[in-house]
């Protein structure tokens, strides 16, 4: 039967200590004290094994996580400064409810922690909708497939594994592409079809602003500099400007 590394290594340190104890033995000649030091030794073992298996797994665990999350946010960010933020503007300008939500988008800088969850639950049941005849199907389609391979790299990132609602949303928009690209002709659709296209968009719509917020809250937290310049670049602000004044 062939042993797993972690037996090999199991029986090697047992046999370590034997030797040691049995060196021990022969140089002091005391088995008593030897067995003493045996069992006050064991008697730490669940101290140890609390300490290092537990308490500063967790740690290097939750170091690890910080990591990975600070990678996975970088990769949000290349998203939405290569097709996020445009896709978002301009689905947005299409939202007939979005005046409901505009008043508390644009002041997103002047916000609290507390104001960022009450917000994202607002958003959460905002009622999406596209005014899909104001739609100009055939430039979204050319802006979407010259995206294409962006999408693609980024759906291969290893690093979606650890946010599901990030991957949901690139699945979303590779989605709406491929429906779009699929269509020989984006003139004249029946209304069915335009149904279902505005379907689509809303999801990506939906996705894409549940995102958007989820980013601004941890740069808003992380990195000022970085929320300073996404402000500047709203959206959802027809007055926004990149220049400071």
């Amino acid at each position: 039967m062939k042993l797993s590394w972690e037996m090999r290594l199991g029986i090697i340190l047992i046999l370590l200590s034997i030797i040691v104890y049995s060196i021990k033995y022969l140089i002091m000649g005391d088995a008593q004290n030897i067995f003493n030091y045996l069992f006050n030794s064991l008697g730490y073992l669940p101290l140890n094994v609390l300490l290092v298996t537990i308490i500063l797994n967790r740690l290097l665990a939750n170091r690890s996580k910080q990591s990975r999350l600070e990678k996975m946010n970088i990769v949000v960010g290349v998203f939405f400064s290569e097709l996020g933020t445009w896709l978002l503007t301009y689905l947005s300008d299409n939202d007939p409810n979005l005046c409901k939500l505009k008043g508390d988008l644009v002041r997103i800088d002047q916000w609290s922690e507390e104001e960022f969850v009450r917000v994202q639950d607002k958003f959460r049941n905002h009622n999406y909708s596209i005014d899909i005849k104001k739609i100009d199907i055939k430039a979204l389609s050319t802006y979407l497939s010259s995206r294409r391979s962006f999408s693609l790299r980024l759906l291969e990132n290893p690093l979606l594994l650890e946010n599901e609602r990030f991957t949901n949303l690139l699945r979303s928009v590779f989605h709406l592409t491929e429906e779009l690209e699929h269509r020989r002709e984006l003139a004249g659709l029946p209304d069915s079809d335009y149904r279902h296209l505005a379907g689509d968009i809303e999801r990506a719509y939906f996705l894409l602003v549940m995102e958007w917020m989820a980013y601004m809250r941890y740069l808003n937290s992380n990195y000022p500099y970085l929320f300073s310049l996404a402000m500047r670049t709203n959206p959802f602000d027809e007055n926004a400007c990149v220049m400071v004044k």
